[in-house]
């Protein structure tokens, strides 16, 4: 087991690499940068001061149009403060040179550091991907067993029907048929749109803030659940009928057990192998696709919002920064999720057979 876990935690390095470098080839190959947008705001709104980071909005300055009417040398010392005087390789090379220091650079818009910006947005996403994975587990596993149980039922179908529903529409539709319905978009104005806390929160009392921080997480956490709980659900129903179906519980039947004993007592644990080991794997799923797309229409101040809005201003540092943090997070969840089945079940290892 020791021999597979230091194998595993090498390979992260060529894969984050890997990773990195095809998205920083992609990112020079795409039109516009935030040299562009500094040249189009200077065109259109007059002297501005990127250094200050006041800028967080370049990425409504408009599509560039080149640097005709421009002094060259403010040209060059844009270039110049952005990094972009040098090669796109040894720019590569000082990026990764950093990032084994777990040195982000420092947001060309923003006026700080990457590291600071990230550690700021991370327990956002965290909270919100952790309350949702629990909540979908606590959904999908008792809907899965009564479903393998009466399989074939009306429950089963009207049940089955539901869960397509849920497996069809993504989170971020969802997510905004709730905005309509809930948030003051045309129906009901019962639940806040914006943020974590309500304004002037951070002088209440501690059980008020927590209750408003819960006010202001119904939306989104069950936005996120609504998508992600269909595909748990029938991996739990199929778990459950397989076990139900092997000889041992015909055995356990047939010497008096009761079908509840049968259920919980036999094949509950069998069964649950696969989707307790699957916990860590999950989470990473609904924090990669469901989050980052339910925190823009929330505006939650997660790195879903960051990345989005370091996509629009062309802020590389920023978006090089938290794809290198997804993605670590991704691998050592993965890594986190093998150990994970051999703590459930001792019968799985992955040493060499002797």
């Amino acid at each position: 087991m020791g021999t597979y876990l230091l194998r595993r935690l090498l390979l992260v390095i060529p894969t984050l690499f890997g990773i990195i470098a095809i998205n920083f080839v992609v990112v020079q190959l795409a039109p516009g940068g935030p040299v562009e947008h500094v040249m189009a705001e200077l065109r259109g709104e007059g002297a501005m001061s990127v250094m200050s980071g006041a800028a967080a909005d370049l990425g409504t300055a408009g599509a560039y149009r080149g640097a005709s009417g421009l002094d060259p040398h403010m040209l060059a010392d844009v270039r110049k403060m952005f990094g972009f005087d040098k090669p796109p390789l040894t720019r590569f090379l000082d990026m990764v040179g950093g990032y084994l220091r777990f040195d982000f650079g420092r947001s060309f818009f923003r006026g700080q550091s990457v590291l600071a910006l990230i550690a700021g947005r991370l327990p956002v996403s965290l909270s919100l991907g952790l309350w949702s994975t629990l909540l979908v587990y606590a959904i999908s596993i008792p809907l899965g067993i009564r479903k393998a149980v009466r399989d074939g039922s009306r429950f089963d179908v009207a049940s089955s029907t539901v869960v397509l529903v849920g497996y069809a529409v993504p989170s971020f539709l969802f997510a905004i048929l709730l905005v309509v319905l809930f948030a003051g978009g045309s129906y009901f104005h019962w639940f806040p749109l914006r943020g974590l806390l309500s304004q002037g929160a951070a002088s209440w009392s501690f059980p008020a803030r927590v209750a408003n921080y819960a006010w202001h997480m119904v939306l989104p956490v069950t936005a996120v659940t609504a998508g992600g709980f269909a595909s748990l659900t029938m991996l739990t129903k199929n778990c459950f009928l397989e076990e139900i179906r092997k000889q041992y519980t015909v055995t356990a039947r047939a010497k008096g057990a009761g079908e509840q004993r049968v259920l919980y007592g036999h094949v509950f644990r069998n069964a649950m192998l696969l989707i307790v080991a699957g916990l860590p794997q999950a989470f990473i799923n609904m924090l990669f696709s469901s989050v980052l797309l339910v925190e823009i229409v929330f505006s939650l101040p997660g790195l879903g919002e960051l990345g989005f809005q370091a996509a629009i201003q062309r802020d590389y540092p920023v978006m090089f920064g938290t794809l290198y943090i997804f993605t670590l997070l991704g691998l050592v969840m993965q890594i986190v999720g093998d150990v994970l089945y051999t703590v459930v079940d001792p019968r799985i290892h992955f040493g060499a057979h002797r």
